[in-house]
């Protein structure tokens, strides 16, 4: 079988492949590394790659499905790792040039743990900008991040590296993390799934710098291997007090029960100031498919347009607080979106964070009230398609950072699960996701309908040109 073909396999793909004996986890890492000595000089996903360790669990992944007995969900399956989440052994940077890379780095994160019980084959950490506090994957650790769809475009962030390495083969499968979009919006301009599950559905330890804000979930070429992901990666911890206890939902049994009888609510814009209406033109698209499948589906009008600017407030202390635990370090930091949240977080008063506190429920009302009447909401993932490397934003748009990340921001107020699906393209190639958003809680119905888009609108199977 060429490489090439191993490469792109889902992970559902390869475990039916490895109990049926017709290649081996050791074949498929190989497919995968050659896939990162094509690719990787582009692109620049990967801050590390570690291929001797790689192939040391490969090879043990190999014997375990030769005696027939893998250990878990995952075993044997390429995985990557967002280069803010821990890793034992392994630096983990966060993409600045203010960490430290000397060990011992002693702990895996908790997903991490959970990924290796299940014979996961963790092949390194992947490009992230500096603390996650971009919408673009660039710093000046390690450069730009390209997309490989075109490779003047960006990839957006701020899990790039992860989107890029799903994207082309060379994972197929990556962890990432969303605090204002930055899983869903790579998954968007790299025509990958990217998964934000309800907050605290899966735990995250040790604690992110974006503790309030922070949701952890995984990034795949399909829904169905988004949904084992997630089933590895979600479940209480009592190390993180933010985590979700309570017993953890199957998701996996009803992924393709589909979405008849659901009532959907659809939204162009989400009241947000700016959409391109290249993006409008493939999101209207959606529609009919869902109705297509049985859902009766409904404009609404939501004004979410002012999320953006709660989350900043809400960012704003935790950046300074970034800046604050770095003590000398502090100077070594070159991200300016973060440099000028901590500055705005250090004049804030506690009323004022109160105040925002308020608002972000005031959301949260909101969409409850929304969900009382909708199953699930539809809406573009990202305002725009992929632009220019080296910009902030999409030439003439407003010069702050995130403006076109205003349509996923209000999710990670609210804590809800969402999910950026494949839904088309613009005329100029520029991938287009389809965000699906559903009440507090409702992962397994969010994956369900995206499993049934996904289904009816195979756009995703399609790979980038590198």
């Amino acid at each position: 079988m060429p490489t090439s073909t191993l490469a792109f396999k889902s992970a559902a793909q390869l475990v039916r492949g490895y109990k049926a004996h017709r290649f081996t986890p050791l074949d498929v890492l190989a497919a995968v590394l050659a896939r990162v000595d094509e690719c990787e000089p582009q692109v620049n996903a990967w801050r590390l790659v570690d291929r001797r360790r790689a192939r040391r669990v490969a090879q043990a992944s190999t014997r375990r499905w030769a005696d027939g007995h893998p250990c878990g969900l995952l075993d044997g399956v390429p995985v990557a790792i967002k280069d803010v989440t821990e890793t034992r052994g392994w630096p983990t940077l966060n993409g600045s040039l203010a960490i430290d890379p000397k060990g011992p780095w002693p702990v895996d994160a908790i997903v991490v743990e959970r990924l290796k019980a299940h014979g996961a084959v963790i092949l390194g950490k992947t490009q992230t900008p500096e603390f996650a506090w971009r919408g673009i994957t660039e710093s000046t650790l390690h450069g730009v991040t390209r997309n490989p769809w075109n490779l003047d475009w960006t990839t957006g962030g701020s899990s790039g590296g992860a989107a890029a390495a799903v994207a082309t083969g060379m994972a197929t499968l990556a962890t990432g993390t969303d605090s204002g979009g930055s899983i869903r919006g790579p998954a968007s301009f790299c025509s990958v799934v990217g998964f934000k599950p309800s907050f605290g559905r899966v735990p995250v330890w040790p604690a992110s710098p974006l503790m309030m804000m922070e949701h952890c979930g995984p990034l795949a070429r399909t829904v169905q291997d988004a949904a084992l992901a997630f089933t590895v990666m979600a479940g209480g911890d009592p190390r993180d007090g933010y985590a979700i206890q309570a017993l953890f939902p199957d998701v996996l049994s009803g992924l393709g029960k589909g979405v008849r009888g659901l009532k959907i609510g659809i939204s162009p814009d989400l009241g947000v100031p700016r959409i391109d209406d290249e993006v409008r033109r493939v999101i209207a698209t959606s529609r009919k498919i869902f109705t297509g499948l049985g859902a009766r589906v409904f404009a609404v009008d939501l004004d979410l347009g002012a999320a953006r600017e709660v989350a900043n407030r809400i960012c704003g202390p935790m950046a300074a607080r970034i800046q604050r635990n770095l003590g000398r370090q502090k100077s070594r930091l070159t991200n300016d979106e973060l440099i000028a949240s901590a500055a705005m977080g250090k004049k804030m008063s506690a009323v004022d964070f109160l105040d925002a506190e308020a608002e972000r429920i005031r959301f949260r009302s909101l969409m409850a009230v929304f969900h009382e009447t909708y199953d699930l909401l539809i809406a573009p993932t990202l305002s725009c398609a992929p632009f220019t490397v080296g910009h902030d934003q999409p030439p003439g748009w407003c010069a702050s950072d995130g403006e076109f990340m205003s349509t996923t921001t209000p999710f990670d107020l609210t804590g809800q699960p969402a999910i950026s699906v494949p839904c088309g393209f613009t005329p100029r190639g520029g991938p287009v996701g389809l965000q699906i958003v559903g009440p507090y809680g409702s992962d397994a119905l969010v994956l369900r309908a995206a499993r049934a888009f996904e289904r009816a609108q195979p756009i995703g199977r399609k790979h980038p040109f590198i």
